[in-house]
């Protein structure tokens, strides 16, 4: 069957209602709209990822825009993966699955959890044994997990790439088992480039692409003399370890110095004010996870889309060009650090804004 059609109605139209009930936080009314295409014959992989993905992918652009607040956000994602629970419950029983066992989990830290779900669905529709362990998976309990159970590959997820330094130890400590590892979510960039970057066995976009790769031959196991990858940026110098471990520290500093340069910050409400910490530790991290991985890019992707997030608020986002100024004056001894912040700047001065729902 197209992807653009379920049995009962076009693809969009389905889509159009789940939105409708999943933005009016009818949990009842949004699992009846999945379980009636179902009835009606949709295919559960196409329901799972182009109707329920595409509402979240919705969910999360709505967010972004300033269109729905952050506890309709997290009321929406609840709903969606009450959703994919019916999905998960209309399957046909069928004969033990033969493709293999795959463990799914995201990292530690990765509180995002419906795309690991969405990836241990359609794994399952495949005819794969899985082990979904979940969101913020500590890395001794996952390794203890593949201990146990012996799975031919490990899924990992993640959204944020704030979680890539952690993502690394876990690849490095899955492969030591002797197991591959395939990872996915928009903390590995939009071509993967850092699952190529720190180490790990393939990448996929998606899920349908995942159980594609997945299918078409498996991962080959490391070898035992396997050796993780020893030449990212972070290790030449001390640059990511210092930012790192001095992050509350600069958060204040900086915090501090808008207070008296910015004046607009005096008049702050409490909750602002804790908001505009938040967003300052947001950048120092982004700042670490550029060192560690040298890659100025990522960092002004994130301010270009806090640029934007704060726009649709209706908070001027020059804000940021002094806040970048200031981490840059207590970081001038670090020439990695400086340059990051000082590309950052130009684009920030210089691109248009646009609001994404794609957070990082």
């Amino acid at each position: 069957m197209s992807t653009d059609q379920v049995i009962g109605g076009p693809l969009d139209a389905v889509v159009d209602r789940l939105w409708t009930t999943v933005a009016a936080g009818d949990e009842r009314a949004a699992t009846t709209v999945i379980r009636q295409a179902l009835d009606d014959g949709a295919d559960p992989e196409t329901v799972l990822l182009d109707v329920i993905g595409r509402v979240q992918g919705r969910v999360g652009d709505e967010w972004a825009g300033n269109r729905i607040t952050v506890a309709q956000e997290h009321t929406a994602t609840a709903i969606n993966e009450r959703a994919v629970a019916v999905v998960a419950g209309h399957r046909v029983a069928s004969a033990e699955p033969s493709m293999g066992r795959v463990l799914v989990a995201c990292v530690n830290g990765e509180w995002h959890g419906l795309p690991a779900r969405l990836v241990t669905e359609v794994l399952k529709l495949r005819g794969w044994k899985v082990d979904h362990l979940g969101a913020h998976v500590p890395t001794p309990h996952l390794v203890a997990h593949i201990h146990r159970t012996g799975p031919d590959v490990v899924a990992l997820s993640s959204s944020i790439p704030t979680r890539l330094p952690t993502a690394h130890a876990t690849i490095t400590a899955c492969q030591a088992t002797g197991t591959p590892v395939l990872v996915g979510g928009a903390a590995f960039g939009p071509d993967g480039q850092y699952a190529r970057l720190l180490g790990a066995d393939a990448w996929a976009p998606d899920a349908r692409t995942a159980a594609d790769r997945l299918e078409r031959h498996p991962l080959p196991r490391p070898q035992p003399d396997h050796q993780p990858i020893d030449d990212l940026p972070h290790l030449a110098d001390q640059e990511y370890t210092m930012v790192a471990r001095t992050r509350p520290r600069l958060v204040r500093t900086v915090f501090t110095g808008l207070e008296e340069q910015y004046p607009a910050m005096r008049g702050y409400t409490e909750a602002q004010r804790e908001r505009t910490a938040e967003d300052l530790a947001h950048i120092v991290d982004f700042l670490g996870v550029a060192l560690y991985t040298g890659d100025e890019e990522l960092f002004t992707r994130f301010l270009l889309w806090t640029a934007g997030i704060l726009q649709a608020r209706g908070v001027p986002a020059r804000s940021l060009p002094l806040a970048l100024d200031i981490l840059g004056r207590e970081l001038k001894d670090f020439p990695r650090a400086t340059d990051i912040l000082r590309h950052a700047t130009v684009r920030l001065t210089t691109t248009p804004l646009a609001v994404s729902g794609a957070a990082e």
